[in-house]
């Protein structure tokens, strides 16, 4: 199936004119796509659709509310295009393209004209990579990097499999639920997999499926297609209100991603993002949500893990219980793995730096390169000064 890529609202057909030229203005400021077959999944006789929630721009957009690069990814880059913020781990962002522009993305800062975090040379990450090493696995991500021409993935792949002390490669993608006959239908693509995915150094599918409605028929035929590949492919998805804010929803989620093999990875806090005030869950409600949903599923679905994906780290969520957080850090910038807190929750509280004495865990880093400008920084500037900066 060939699918047809909308990024104009006015080819939508289950919005009214007047929604139309109501959302023009979410549009100017956040990137739009979609496709036509993500599109069937939408109930347009529902307002109050999850699936429309996930994609079709909403007014709540403008609403004052968090920052560009919430959890200060311009701390991390060594080199243009490449972060290392966990010692064994480095992240390449290959595309600032994706397939779907996910209303929620803790990264839709890359899809602005004025920002070049993404590249599309990443020699020199990769040559970082290969100077340093104990990074034992690599995260290919963006964007979506399995948006990239069959081709240049394979190179890229080809580049990290030379180089020895790299054993994982991760690969970020929505594509197994949003547009999954470019997988499944591209043997070559299915090929590279093949070839680079062994049976000592796997490449792993890092699954973005938001909600079980997503795990179509033809999604079910891709996870196979990855699988018979070689691949293996798990699954993290932020907690989102109006879309997986549901126990029985988050539950019937672990349960199908579990019956077709897909292992559940993380939940997520979602990130205080510029744009995404209409998504926050507290802290307290999204640690009730997960457990009560983790309780309606099978010891395979309950291997997932709730975290905050923080400045400082992965902060994984032990327990919410009688006004306190029970917190843990899983991944740590600073080395301090395993590190309990325990800190007062309020009942609002959505983030750690909502969580007072917080600021005694951990210390804002500084960037690591002046080649990389903080898009904080940028985002009250005029255009034409921030487009300056950037040449």
């Amino acid at each position: 199936m060939q699918v047809k890529y909308i990024t104009n609202l006015e080819e939508l057909p289950g919005l009214t004119d007047g929604e139309r030229a109501a959302l023009k203005q979410v549009t100017d400021k956040f990137v739009f796509r979609l496709n036509n077959y993500y599109l069937q999944l939408i109930d347009w006789s529902d307002p109050n659709d999850p699936i429309r929630k996930l994609v079709i721009p909403s007014s709540n957009e403008l609403r004052e509310y968090g920052r560009w690069d919430a959890s200060d990814e311009d701390t991390n880059y060594v080199v243009k295009g490449c972060q290392h913020k966990y010692q064994t781990t480095a992240l390449l962002l290959v595309s600032e393209v994706c397939g779907a522009y996910c209303r929620f993305c803790f990264r839709k800062r890359l899809f602005r004209a004025d920002v070049k975090e993404a590249m599309p040379d990443v020699q020199d990450g990769i040559d970082y990579i290969a100077r340093t090493p104990q990074i034992n696995n690599v995260l290919l991500t963006g964007g979506d990097p399995l948006i990239l021409a069959t081709n240049k993935l394979r190179n890229l792949l080809d580049a990290l499999r030379s180089i020895e002390h790299v054993k994982i490669i991760r690969i970020g993608s929505k594509l197994p639920v949003f547009n999954p006959m470019r997988i499944y239908e591209d043997e070559q693509l299915l090929d590279t997999i093949r070839t680079y995915s062994t049976e000592e150094k796997r490449i792993y599918i890092m699954a973005h499926v938001n909600h079980p409605r997503e795990i179509t028929q033809e999604a079910r035929k891709c996870f196979k297609a990855l699988y018979d590949a070689g691949a293996i492919v798990v699954n993290q998805t932020p907690i989102l209100k109006g879309i997986n804010d549901n126990p029985a929803v988050l539950g019937e989620l672990l349960d199908r991603l579990s019956w077709a093999g897909v292992t559940p990875y993380y939940f997520f806090i979602n990130r205080p993002v510029a744009g995404n005030r209409g998504f926050v869950v507290s802290l307290e409600e999204a640690y009730r949500i997960v457990e009560e949903a983790k309780s309606r599923t099978s010891g395979l679905g309950k291997r997932v893990k709730l975290c905050m994906s923080h400045t400082s780290g992965k902060i994984e969520i032990l327990a919410v219980e009688n006004g306190k957080a029970y917190l843990k850090y899983h991944q740590s910038r600073d080395g301090d793995y395993g590190k309990l807190m325990i800190l007062d929750c309020p009942e609002e509280a959505a983030w750690f730096d909502d969580l007072p004495g917080n600021e005694k865990y951990w210390n804002r880093p500084t960037k690591k390169t002046n080649e990389i400008i903080s898009v904080n920084e940028m985002s009250d500037m005029p255009q034409k000064k921030i487009s300056e900066q950037l040449r």
